[in-house]
């Protein structure tokens, strides 16, 4: 049986995590800002935005999360806003409350108080009770 693959690699294939890195890293060379740092890890992506306040950690996120969707439509490549969570991390006492918007595709972002990332569960106190449990 034949398949005519029209674009990327087929998943598993010897070539894929070369083209991948290859594409991925204009990806990790955005002129981003100096509260941003992005970690990648194969198609795994975590953007981690620090500021003063909850409300510039939005904006600043919206703003790199727009310079991501730019750079993913030019690249043919579409980010899954479902699969995509936003977490808070503070120090602030009363953070449980604090709800942020973070848009990706011009959905909003689901606000979690935990998320796996390779296997790790991390919690928003950094806790990783979840994590152990």
């Amino acid at each position: 049986m034949e398949k005519t693959i029209s674009k990327g690699c087929p998943q598993g294939s010897c070539c894929g995590p070369g083209y991948w890195n290859i594409q991925y890293n204009s990806l990790l060379t955005l002129r981003y800002t100096k509260h941003t740092k992005v970690i990648a890890f194969a198609d795994d992506v975590v953007i981690m935005i620090k500021a003063d306040s909850i409300r510039e950690t939005e904006n600043i996120t919206n703003v790199e999360l727009s310079k991501i969707s730019k750079w993913a439509v030019n690249n043919k490549i579409r980010f899954n806003e479902h699969k995509s969570k936003v977490m808070l991390l503070t120090r602030r006492k009363k953070k449980k409350d604090k709800e942020i918007d973070v848009y990706l595709n011009n959905k909003t972002l689901t606000q979690v108080q935990c998320m796996k990332y390779l296997g790790i569960i991390f919690d928003y106190k950094l806790t990783f009770k979840e994590h152990i449990n």
